[in-house]
């Protein structure tokens, strides 16, 4: 009986910190909605971040297309990630973030752990061709803003592991373009993809490549 009065307290705290808009971190910290607002605000981008005009778009089309196992390629100190991540947690799902600067990792976990979202996204320390491989499982969304070179190799890496109806998102491919040009080929043109290049945020005067994978 003892126990049972107990788990009905657990029970009763928990709802209420869910009805005043409150999430629990793994550390048992407490994470208001008006927080987190306030610190995706006031957050110190560097030129490695993405945009908050872009941040909000990949945070809406991860809850829009209801993805729940997403990978993200450069993860930087975590702007995007920390963004995506409360869609991730919204769907009840997660995201793996890679990045290969070791201090970049720290910087990145601390953000997410900040947010009270260290059980919905994971980063991941090494170089993402290394990384990826070791990844099991399948996804529905991926975020590639890393080497630009490479994004055709990541992609590779990735697509066994796509389900149908993923949805795959590329950064700056407009200013980058010469320099991912076989990557915007293949997903241009693979009869597996309908792609579509948009411009959210003016402030990098750049754009993202946003693809369905059919099948």
């Amino acid at each position: 009986m003892k126990r049972c009065k107990q788990l009905i307290l657990v029970v009763c705290v928990l709802l209420i910190g869910v009805s005043a808009g409150m999430v629990y971190s793994g550390q048992g910290k407490k994470v208001s909605d008006e927080f987190r607002k306030d610190f995706i605000k006031n957050f110190k981008r560097t030129g490695l971040n993405t945009t908050p005009g872009d941040a909000m778009m990949l945070r809406i089309l991860v809850a829009g297309a209801g993805c729940k196992r997403g990978v993200e390629v450069g993860s930087a100190s975590g702007y995007g990630a920390i963004n995506m991540g409360i869609a991730f947690e919204r769907n009840g799902g997660h995201l793996y973030t890679l990045e290969i600067d070791p201090d970049t990792v720290k910087v990145c976990r601390n953000n997410i752990k900040k947010m009270g979202l260290e059980n919905t996204v994971t980063c991941i320390e090494g170089d993402a061709l290394e990384t990826l491989p070791k990844l099991e499982g399948q996804y529905d969304f991926a975020f590639l803003d890393a080497l630009k070179s490479d994004y055709l190799k990541y992609l590779k890496i990735i697509e066994p592991h796509l389900k149908p109806g993923a949805v795959v998102v590329g950064d700056n491919v407009i200013r980058s373009a010469r320099a991912m040009q076989d990557f915007l080929d293949y997903i241009q043109n693979s009869p597996d993809y309908e792609t579509v290049i948009i411009r959210a945020s003016m402030e990098k005067k750049d754009g993202m490549s946003i693809s369905y994978k059919i099948k």
